[in-house]
């Protein structure tokens, strides 16, 4: 994965079970991309170390920047996209909520249950 955001160190916020993937969000993000990261979902299947999808909320890039200041990004084998610009997506709810849907969304997992674990 290519775009796979390059974490240097980060504090797990909230951690939750969807189906047979374990979904952490991170916060406290230390990373040497110039973007800087606000929260970074990551969704791990069950016996696996490395994350087959992510969703970013990073500093939105200058031209998107008067929408708002955070980019809502997917990150995945298939597809590295921006989805959304909003400020909102600094705020912890509001991109847990929105991450967990489009990590659904992206994964097939519509129909399962998100259980919160922390």
């Amino acid at each position: 994965m290519e775009q796979r955001p390059a974490i240097k160190t980060a504090l797990p916020k909230r951690r939750y079970q969807i189906a047979d993937y374990s979904a952490t969000v991170l916060g406290d993000i230390e990373s040497d991309e110039p973007h800087g990261y606000r929260w970074i979902l990551a969704l791990v299947p069950m016996g696996s170390g490395e994350p087959v999808l992510y969703i970013c909320a990073q500093r939105a890039a200058p031209e998107r920047a008067a929408t708002g200041d955070y980019d809502l990004r997917v990150v995945s084998e298939a597809l590295t996209d921006v989805v959304d610009t909003a400020d909102h997506w600094g705020d912890l709810e509001m991109f847990s909520e929105q991450a967990l849907d489009l990590a659904c969304q992206v994964l097939g997992l519509k129909q399962e249950m998100v259980v919160k674990l922390m």
